[in-house]
């Protein structure tokens, strides 16, 4: 390696070290100014120029982030969260019981929509519902992130990388469900009775009851309009349009209609999550031009090997990569080493099983995670290995499980 890759490669570890360890507090910086110094070293260390910077940026998932960040907005002011958080709780008997019907929600939302839409929309409404019960809401929270990222497997439009995989290898959404819904469900199975028996003696806690008159008032004349623009928007992502602009488009034409005063709606807005994601690109695309992602690949079994091997080793492989040089640029790179082999039909499969799962193993696996955490910052505060702990065994199980069903159904 040259000295710039070792550069590059420092530089990486550093943020990734201050990213991880902000509870250790190693330096007074929260995750988005950690990202940033990372960002401006790369620059500063003479790792990237500043044009390589801006593209490093994906301005696609920035864009559809602010889009629904200001629908979300919406729902907030018109008391939608703290409506709904009361009628849940009225029909959820037990804390083990709302642990299921979130991952449950969680997980089918997904399989529709992108995972990272759905934790998005559903964290302040968890957050809501956990303080309103008086439960804590660490296990609901982690429920909520890793069943977003299951549940996001089982279709091509659950998550960025599913997209990518079926545009490569040109599978349709039936053939490519066919094989992955039974993936997704035995994930979401495998997660919910880690995280059930893990937290099993807090979930022992019962749920606080409100009276009447603790009802919270909706404002119609805001939910309305917020309603119709958020199905608007998930219409669009069926529809195939594209995601990013058909959000914040959508968006925009809710801020006109809604006639609300839109600096308050745009305070609502978590400028420190998308700053965050901006340098947190910067900073992965600056770690990729070290070449290792490349040498991960070819630590791959050969041909010589068999297509069990190839798969065991392409799953491991991919959860490995997906959580060092994140998911969707591991794919786009073992694409090409995919494309090449007789039997892609199983391995497009592992790769978008295994890619998807990987985002459970750590707190930086996944965009969902980082959206889920920061969220929620200020009501509960999830450090990295409070999410290790148990997404370590969750990602374990579910990828073997995942990669044996994959065999079977392929060789069926």
């Amino acid at each position: 390696m040259s000295g710039v890759d070792w550069t590059a490669t420092a530089i990486f570890i550093l943020t990734y070290a201050l990213i991880s360890g902000r509870r250790l507090k190693i330096l007074p910086l929260n995750r988005p100014a950690a990202a940033l110094l990372g960002a401006a070293l790369m620059v500063s260390c003479g790792v990237m120029p500043p044009e390589q910077v801006y593209r490093a940026v994906d301005y696609d998932t920035l864009v559809l982030l602010l889009g629904m960040m200001i629908i979300a907005s919406y729902f907030h002011l018109s008391g939608f969260y703290g409506w709904a958080a009361d009628r849940i709780l009225r029909v959820a008997k037990t804390a083990q019981r709302l642990l299921l019907v979130l991952t449950l929600c969680s997980g089918t939302l997904s399989c529709l929509l992108v995972n990272d839409t759905v934790c998005l929309m559903f964290t302040p409404l968890v957050v809501g519902v956990i303080v309103r019960a008086g439960l804590p809401l660490k296990p609901y929270l982690l429920a909520l992130a890793m069943s977003a990222n299951i549940g996001s497997v089982a279709t091509l439009v659950g998550n960025p990388q599913n997209m990518i995989i079926g545009k490569l290898g040109g599978i349709t959404f039936g053939q490519f469900s066919a094989t992955m819904f039974p993936v997704a469900v035995a994930g979401l199975i495998i997660q919910h009775a880690i995280l059930a028996f893990g937290f099993r003696k807090v979930l022992c806690k019962p749920i606080s009851r409100f009276p009447e008159e603790n009802i919270p008032a909706l404002n119609w004349r805001l939910l309305m309009p917020a309603s119709v623009a958020l199905a608007g928007a998930f219409g669009g992502f069926l529809a195939g349009w594209n995601l990013a602009w058909t959000a914040l488009g959508i968006a925009s034409v809710l801020m006109v209609v809604a006639r609300r005063d839109t600096h308050e709606v745009l305070r609502l807005v978590d400028w420190h999550l998308l700053v965050f994601f901006a340098a947190l690109f910067v900073v992965v695309a600056g770690f990729e031009t070290t070449g290792l992602l490349d040498r991960a690949i070819e630590v791959l079994p050969g041909a010589q090997a068999g297509a069990t091997a190839q798969a065991w080793g392409l799953a491991g492989v991919t959860v490995a990569g997906s959580n060092i040089f994140s998911n969707v640029p591991f794919v786009l790179l073992a694409g090409r080493w995919v494309a090449e082999l007789p039997s892609q039909e199983l391995f497009w499969r592992i790769l978008a099983m295994a890619s998807t799962f990987a985002g459970n193993l750590t707190l930086l696996g996944s965009v969902a995670n980082l959206i889920v955490v920061e969220s929620a910052r200020g009501h509960c505060d999830i450090g990295f290995f409070d999410y290790a702990k148990f997404g370590a065994p969750i990602t374990l199980l579910s990828v073997i499980a995942g990669t044996i069903i994959c065999l079977y159904l392929t060789a069926g």
